[in-house]
Protein backbone atom coordinates (compact mmCIF):
# COMPACT_ATOMS: atom_id res chain seq x y z
CA UNK A 1 0.00 0.00 0.00
CA UNK A 2 1.32 3.24 -1.29
CA UNK A 3 0.11 6.25 1.06
CA UNK A 4 0.86 9.83 -0.94
CA UNK A 5 1.17 12.81 0.96
CA UNK A 6 -1.68 14.78 0.80
CA UNK A 7 -1.65 18.58 0.85
CA UNK A 8 -5.18 19.28 0.46
CA UNK A 9 -7.18 22.11 1.79
CA UNK A 10 -10.14 20.34 2.60
CA UNK A 11 -11.48 17.64 2.40
CA UNK A 12 -7.69 16.85 3.63
CA UNK A 13 -6.05 13.62 5.51
CA UNK A 14 -6.93 12.20 8.47
CA UNK A 15 -4.58 10.07 10.93
CA UNK A 16 -3.09 7.13 9.78
CA UNK A 17 -3.69 5.68 13.26
CA UNK A 18 -7.58 6.91 13.19
CA UNK A 19 -7.92 5.61 9.61
CA UNK A 20 -6.80 2.12 10.89
CA UNK A 21 -8.81 1.67 13.92
CA UNK A 22 -12.11 2.95 11.88
CA UNK A 23 -11.16 -0.07 9.40
CA UNK A 24 -10.77 -2.32 12.10
CA UNK A 25 -14.44 -1.46 13.46
CA UNK A 26 -15.60 -0.74 10.31
CA UNK A 27 -17.93 -4.45 10.18
CA UNK A 28 -18.76 -4.35 13.94
CA UNK A 29 -18.36 -1.23 16.45
CA UNK A 30 -17.18 -2.59 19.55
CA UNK A 31 -19.38 -6.15 19.56
CA UNK A 32 -22.49 -4.74 18.60
CA UNK A 33 -22.51 -6.76 14.97
CA UNK A 34 -22.71 -3.48 12.61
CA UNK A 35 -20.96 -0.39 11.28
CA UNK A 36 -21.50 3.22 12.47
CA UNK A 37 -22.33 3.72 8.91
CA UNK A 38 -25.93 1.60 9.25
CA UNK A 39 -26.67 1.97 13.06
CA UNK A 40 -29.64 4.08 13.97
CA UNK A 41 -29.04 7.08 15.12
CA UNK A 42 -31.65 6.53 17.57
CA UNK A 43 -29.63 3.68 19.34
CA UNK A 44 -28.71 3.22 22.93
CA UNK A 45 -24.98 2.50 20.98
CA UNK A 46 -25.17 5.95 18.92
CA UNK A 47 -26.38 7.50 21.35
CA UNK A 48 -23.10 7.12 23.48
CA UNK A 49 -20.64 7.91 20.21
CA UNK A 50 -22.28 11.22 19.89
CA UNK A 51 -22.31 11.78 23.96
CA UNK A 52 -18.19 10.99 23.95
CA UNK A 53 -17.51 12.87 20.58
CA UNK A 54 -19.11 16.43 22.35
CA UNK A 55 -17.28 15.43 25.84
CA UNK A 56 -14.20 14.68 24.15
CA UNK A 57 -14.42 18.21 22.68
CA UNK A 58 -15.66 20.02 25.45
CA UNK A 59 -12.82 18.55 27.39
CA UNK A 60 -9.92 19.11 24.59
CA UNK A 61 -10.78 22.51 23.54
CA UNK A 62 -11.28 23.08 26.96
CA UNK A 63 -15.53 24.44 26.87
CA UNK A 64 -17.28 26.45 29.20
CA UNK A 65 -20.04 24.83 30.54
CA UNK A 66 -22.09 28.14 29.52
CA UNK A 67 -21.76 26.74 25.83
CA UNK A 68 -23.52 24.43 23.84
CA UNK A 69 -21.98 22.34 21.15
CA UNK A 70 -24.04 21.51 18.57
CA UNK A 71 -23.15 19.11 15.44
CA UNK A 72 -24.86 20.05 12.60
CA UNK A 73 -25.06 19.45 8.43
CA UNK A 74 -24.60 22.34 5.97
CA UNK A 75 -21.00 23.20 5.98
CA UNK A 76 -19.81 26.59 7.39
CA UNK A 77 -21.84 28.09 4.58
CA UNK A 78 -24.72 27.50 5.97
CA UNK A 79 -23.60 29.38 8.87
CA UNK A 80 -22.92 32.27 7.07
CA UNK A 81 -27.16 32.50 6.71
CA UNK A 82 -27.59 30.70 10.35
CA UNK A 83 -25.35 33.22 12.05
CA UNK A 84 -27.23 36.20 11.27
CA UNK A 85 -30.89 34.59 11.25
CA UNK A 86 -30.09 33.83 14.99
CA UNK A 87 -27.85 36.71 16.36
CA UNK A 88 -28.71 39.81 13.75
CA UNK A 89 -31.87 40.47 16.00
CA UNK A 90 -31.50 43.39 18.43
CA UNK A 91 -30.18 46.38 16.58
CA UNK A 92 -30.07 44.21 13.57
CA UNK A 93 -26.63 45.51 12.53
CA UNK A 94 -23.18 43.62 12.48
CA UNK A 95 -19.19 44.11 11.76
CA UNK A 96 -17.40 42.25 9.48
CA UNK A 97 -13.37 42.06 8.57
CA UNK A 98 -13.01 40.54 5.06
CA UNK A 99 -9.32 38.69 5.45
CA UNK A 100 -10.53 36.36 2.28
CA UNK A 101 -13.33 34.50 -0.09
CA UNK A 102 -14.96 33.11 2.86
CA UNK A 103 -15.50 36.05 5.24
CA UNK A 104 -16.44 37.80 2.12
CA UNK A 105 -18.88 35.44 1.54
CA UNK A 106 -20.30 35.19 5.14
CA UNK A 107 -20.91 39.37 4.66
CA UNK A 108 -22.44 39.48 1.63
CA UNK A 109 -24.74 36.40 3.09
CA UNK A 110 -25.29 38.27 6.37
CA UNK A 111 -26.21 41.97 4.20
CA UNK A 112 -29.22 40.04 2.94
CA UNK A 113 -31.30 39.88 6.20
CA UNK A 114 -29.66 43.14 8.40
CA UNK A 115 -27.20 46.14 8.12
CA UNK A 116 -23.47 44.41 7.79
CA UNK A 117 -21.16 46.62 8.01
CA UNK A 118 -17.28 46.14 6.69
CA UNK A 119 -14.74 47.20 9.21
CA UNK A 120 -11.22 46.50 7.51
CA UNK A 121 -10.55 44.77 4.27
CA UNK A 122 -7.19 43.33 2.81
CA UNK A 123 -8.61 42.42 -0.68
CA UNK A 124 -6.02 45.64 -1.81
CA UNK A 125 -3.06 43.15 -1.57
CA UNK A 126 -4.98 39.68 -2.57
CA UNK A 127 -6.02 39.01 1.10
CA UNK A 128 -2.17 38.97 1.76
CA UNK A 129 -2.34 40.35 5.25
CA UNK A 130 -4.55 41.07 8.14
CA UNK A 131 -5.93 44.22 8.02
CA UNK A 132 -4.86 46.56 11.41
CA UNK A 133 -8.22 47.55 13.27
CA UNK A 134 -9.42 50.91 14.74
CA UNK A 135 -11.83 50.29 17.35
CA UNK A 136 -13.48 53.50 16.80
CA UNK A 137 -14.63 52.33 13.53
CA UNK A 138 -16.35 49.47 14.91
CA UNK A 139 -20.55 49.32 15.31
CA UNK A 140 -20.94 50.35 18.89
CA UNK A 141 -24.46 48.43 19.00
CA UNK A 142 -23.58 45.80 16.78
CA UNK A 143 -25.46 42.27 17.18
CA UNK A 144 -21.87 40.67 16.14
CA UNK A 145 -18.72 41.22 15.03
CA UNK A 146 -17.50 38.30 12.80
CA UNK A 147 -13.60 37.25 11.84
CA UNK A 148 -12.72 34.44 10.05
CA UNK A 149 -10.01 33.25 12.10
CA UNK A 150 -7.62 31.39 9.60
CA UNK A 151 -7.87 31.92 5.81
CA UNK A 152 -7.67 28.82 4.42
CA UNK A 153 -7.24 30.16 0.62
CA UNK A 154 -4.42 33.09 1.48
CA UNK A 155 -3.17 31.74 4.50
CA UNK A 156 -3.51 34.04 7.04
CA UNK A 157 -4.48 34.27 10.51
CA UNK A 158 -5.46 36.84 13.00
CA UNK A 159 -2.69 36.54 15.99
CA UNK A 160 -4.35 38.99 18.12
CA UNK A 161 -7.94 39.33 17.96
CA UNK A 162 -10.35 42.55 18.07
CA UNK A 163 -11.23 43.80 21.03
CA UNK A 164 -15.46 44.20 20.35
CA UNK A 165 -15.91 45.07 24.10
CA UNK A 166 -20.00 43.92 24.86
CA UNK A 167 -20.08 42.99 21.29
CA UNK A 168 -20.26 39.47 20.90
CA UNK A 169 -17.08 37.94 18.43
CA UNK A 170 -17.85 35.30 15.81
CA UNK A 171 -15.51 33.47 14.29
CA UNK A 172 -15.10 31.01 11.56
CA UNK A 173 -12.65 28.49 12.25
CA UNK A 174 -12.95 25.86 9.86
CA UNK A 175 -9.24 25.38 9.06
CA UNK A 176 -7.87 26.36 12.48
CA UNK A 177 -9.64 24.13 14.67
CA UNK A 178 -7.77 21.74 17.47
CA UNK A 179 -4.96 22.75 15.60
CA UNK A 180 -3.79 24.99 19.15
CA UNK A 181 -5.59 25.78 22.34
CA UNK A 182 -8.50 28.55 21.73
CA UNK A 183 -9.65 30.60 24.54
CA UNK A 184 -13.49 29.98 23.47
CA UNK A 185 -14.74 32.38 26.23
CA UNK A 186 -13.42 34.70 24.13
CA UNK A 187 -15.98 34.29 21.87
CA UNK A 188 -19.96 34.04 21.59
CA UNK A 189 -19.87 31.77 19.14
CA UNK A 190 -17.21 29.51 16.90
CA UNK A 191 -18.11 27.22 13.77
CA UNK A 192 -16.31 24.79 11.76
CA UNK A 193 -16.51 22.38 9.11
CA UNK A 194 -15.04 19.72 10.08
CA UNK A 195 -13.57 18.20 6.69
CA UNK A 196 -10.00 19.75 7.34
CA UNK A 197 -8.73 19.15 10.90
CA UNK A 198 -11.70 16.82 12.38
CA UNK A 199 -13.22 14.37 10.38
CA UNK A 200 -14.87 13.45 7.03
CA UNK A 201 -16.50 16.23 5.09
CA UNK A 202 -20.10 16.21 6.50
CA UNK A 203 -20.41 17.60 10.01
CA UNK A 204 -20.09 21.49 11.15
CA UNK A 205 -19.50 21.76 14.53
CA UNK A 206 -20.82 25.15 16.04
CA UNK A 207 -20.20 26.37 19.52
CA UNK A 208 -22.22 28.84 20.95
CA UNK A 209 -22.95 31.03 24.31
CA UNK A 210 -26.23 29.92 25.64
CA UNK A 211 -27.54 33.43 26.16
CA UNK A 212 -27.27 33.27 22.31
CA UNK A 213 -29.35 30.42 21.55
CA UNK A 214 -33.78 31.43 21.28
CA UNK A 215 -33.70 34.98 19.70
CA UNK A 216 -33.72 33.84 15.60
CA UNK A 217 -36.09 35.54 13.76
CA UNK A 218 -39.37 34.70 12.57
CA UNK A 219 -38.29 33.92 9.32
CA UNK A 220 -35.61 31.62 10.67
CA UNK A 221 -36.18 27.94 8.91
CA UNK A 222 -36.70 25.54 11.89
CA UNK A 223 -33.48 23.87 10.77
CA UNK A 224 -31.28 26.77 11.27
CA UNK A 225 -32.93 27.84 14.36
CA UNK A 226 -29.85 27.29 16.80
CA UNK A 227 -32.97 26.30 19.50
CA UNK A 228 -34.19 23.35 17.52
CA UNK A 229 -30.92 21.87 17.77
CA UNK A 230 -29.90 23.08 21.43
CA UNK A 231 -33.34 21.61 21.98
CA UNK A 232 -32.79 18.00 20.66
CA UNK A 233 -29.16 17.15 21.66
CA UNK A 234 -28.23 17.67 17.95
CA UNK A 235 -30.99 15.00 16.85
CA UNK A 236 -33.58 16.94 15.44
CA UNK A 237 -33.31 14.70 12.55
CA UNK A 238 -30.44 12.79 11.44
CA UNK A 239 -27.43 13.60 12.43
CA UNK A 240 -23.89 13.64 10.09
CA UNK A 241 -23.34 10.39 11.78
CA UNK A 242 -19.96 9.08 10.75
CA UNK A 243 -18.49 11.98 10.48
CA UNK A 244 -19.39 12.31 14.17
CA UNK A 245 -18.36 9.08 14.84
CA UNK A 246 -14.77 9.88 12.80
CA UNK A 247 -14.76 13.21 15.21
CA UNK A 248 -14.71 11.37 18.17
CA UNK A 249 -11.77 8.93 16.63
CA UNK A 250 -9.82 12.37 15.93
CA UNK A 251 -10.27 13.88 19.10
CA UNK A 252 -9.80 10.64 21.11
CA UNK A 253 -6.29 10.79 19.16
CA UNK A 254 -5.53 14.72 19.73
CA UNK A 255 -6.40 13.81 23.37
CA UNK A 256 -4.69 10.04 24.38
CA UNK A 257 -2.00 9.76 21.44
CA UNK A 258 -0.91 13.90 20.91
CA UNK A 259 -1.29 14.58 24.59
CA UNK A 260 -3.29 17.84 24.10
CA UNK A 261 -4.05 21.15 21.88
CA UNK A 262 -0.70 22.81 23.30
CA UNK A 263 1.00 19.21 21.99
CA UNK A 264 -0.41 19.70 18.56
CA UNK A 265 0.49 23.20 18.68
CA UNK A 266 4.49 22.62 18.94
CA UNK A 267 4.20 20.03 16.25
CA UNK A 268 2.34 22.34 13.74
CA UNK A 269 4.63 24.85 14.80
CA UNK A 270 7.70 22.71 13.75
CA UNK A 271 5.98 22.07 10.53
CA UNK A 272 5.46 25.38 9.81
CA UNK A 273 8.51 27.05 10.73
CA UNK A 274 10.38 24.93 8.79
CA UNK A 275 8.68 24.84 5.27
CA UNK A 276 8.43 29.10 5.85
CA UNK A 277 12.69 28.84 7.04
CA UNK A 278 12.87 27.11 3.56
CA UNK A 279 10.55 29.66 1.56
CA UNK A 280 12.67 32.57 3.04
CA UNK A 281 15.34 31.47 1.73
CA UNK A 282 14.63 30.25 -1.51
CA UNK A 283 15.86 31.86 -5.16
CA UNK A 284 13.24 29.97 -6.38
CA UNK A 285 10.45 29.97 -4.12
CA UNK A 286 8.42 32.36 -2.27
CA UNK A 287 5.40 32.70 0.66
CA UNK A 288 2.51 35.42 -0.34
CA UNK A 289 1.67 36.31 3.15
CA UNK A 290 3.43 39.53 5.61
CA UNK A 291 5.44 37.12 8.03
CA UNK A 292 3.54 38.71 11.05
CA UNK A 293 0.23 37.60 9.44
CA UNK A 294 1.19 33.51 8.50
CA UNK A 295 -1.18 30.44 8.85
CA UNK A 296 0.32 27.66 10.87
CA UNK A 297 -2.58 25.10 8.48
CA UNK A 298 -1.98 26.72 4.95
CA UNK A 299 1.10 27.33 3.35
CA UNK A 300 0.70 29.47 -0.04
CA UNK A 301 3.59 29.49 -2.62
CA UNK A 302 4.81 30.80 -5.82
CA UNK A 303 7.95 30.98 -7.70
CA UNK A 304 6.59 33.62 -9.90
CA UNK A 305 6.57 32.21 -13.17
CA UNK A 306 2.95 30.20 -14.13
CA UNK A 307 4.83 28.06 -16.26
CA UNK A 308 7.14 26.76 -13.51
CA UNK A 309 4.21 26.58 -10.79
CA UNK A 310 2.54 24.32 -13.04
CA UNK A 311 5.92 22.56 -13.78
CA UNK A 312 6.54 21.98 -10.01
CA UNK A 313 2.85 20.99 -9.10
CA UNK A 314 3.11 18.66 -11.90
CA UNK A 315 6.62 16.68 -10.83
CA UNK A 316 5.66 17.35 -6.94
CA UNK A 317 2.05 14.99 -7.68
CA UNK A 318 4.37 12.44 -9.49
CA UNK A 319 7.16 12.08 -6.23
CA UNK A 320 3.64 11.64 -4.32
CA UNK A 321 3.02 14.92 -2.68
CA UNK A 322 -0.48 15.45 -3.94
CA UNK A 323 -2.88 18.45 -3.78
CA UNK A 324 -0.26 21.37 -3.81
CA UNK A 325 -2.22 23.29 -6.48
CA UNK A 326 -3.31 27.04 -4.79
CA UNK A 327 -6.90 27.79 -5.26
CA UNK A 328 -7.81 28.58 -8.21
CA UNK A 329 -8.74 32.08 -7.36
CA UNK A 330 -5.13 32.95 -6.36
CA UNK A 331 -3.01 30.18 -8.48
CA UNK A 332 0.34 29.06 -7.35
CA UNK A 333 0.66 27.00 -4.89
CA UNK A 334 -0.40 25.64 -0.94
CA UNK A 335 0.47 23.22 1.18
CA UNK A 336 -2.16 23.03 4.05
CA UNK A 337 -0.13 21.33 6.73
CA UNK A 338 -3.08 20.35 9.00
CA UNK A 339 -2.75 18.23 12.12
CA UNK A 340 -2.86 14.92 10.47
CA UNK A 341 -0.13 15.83 8.20
CA UNK A 342 3.15 14.24 9.74
CA UNK A 343 6.43 16.15 10.28
CA UNK A 344 7.84 13.69 8.03
CA UNK A 345 5.81 14.66 5.51
CA UNK A 346 6.97 18.49 5.73
CA UNK A 347 10.47 17.50 5.48
CA UNK A 348 10.35 15.30 2.23
CA UNK A 349 8.37 18.08 0.74
CA UNK A 350 11.13 21.03 1.68
CA UNK A 351 13.63 18.33 0.63
CA UNK A 352 11.95 17.85 -2.81
CA UNK A 353 11.38 21.16 -3.34
CA UNK A 354 15.07 21.96 -2.19
CA UNK A 355 16.01 19.64 -5.53
CA UNK A 356 13.54 20.79 -7.82
CA UNK A 357 15.10 24.42 -6.83
CA UNK A 358 18.59 23.02 -7.67
CA UNK A 359 17.58 21.18 -11.17
CA UNK A 360 15.42 24.76 -12.29
CA UNK A 361 17.46 27.36 -11.83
Amino acid sequence: MKRVYNFSAGPSMLPEQVLRRAADEMLDYQGSGQSVMEMSHRSKVYQGIIDSAESLLREVMNIPDTYKVLFLQGGASSQFAMVPMNLMTKSGKADFVLTGQWATKAYKEAARYGDAHVVASSKDKTFSYIPKLDPSTFTPDADYFHICLNNTIYGTKFHTLPDTGNVPLVADISSCIVSEPIDVSKFALLYAGAQKNLAPAGLTVVIIREDLIGHAMDITPTMFNYQTHSDNGSMFNTPPCYSIYMAMLVLDWLKNTIGGLEEMKKINEKKANMLYSFLDQSSLFHGTVVPEDRSLMNIPFVTGNDEMDVKFVKAATEAGFVNLKGHRTVGGMRASIYNAMPVEGVEKLVDFMAKFEKENK
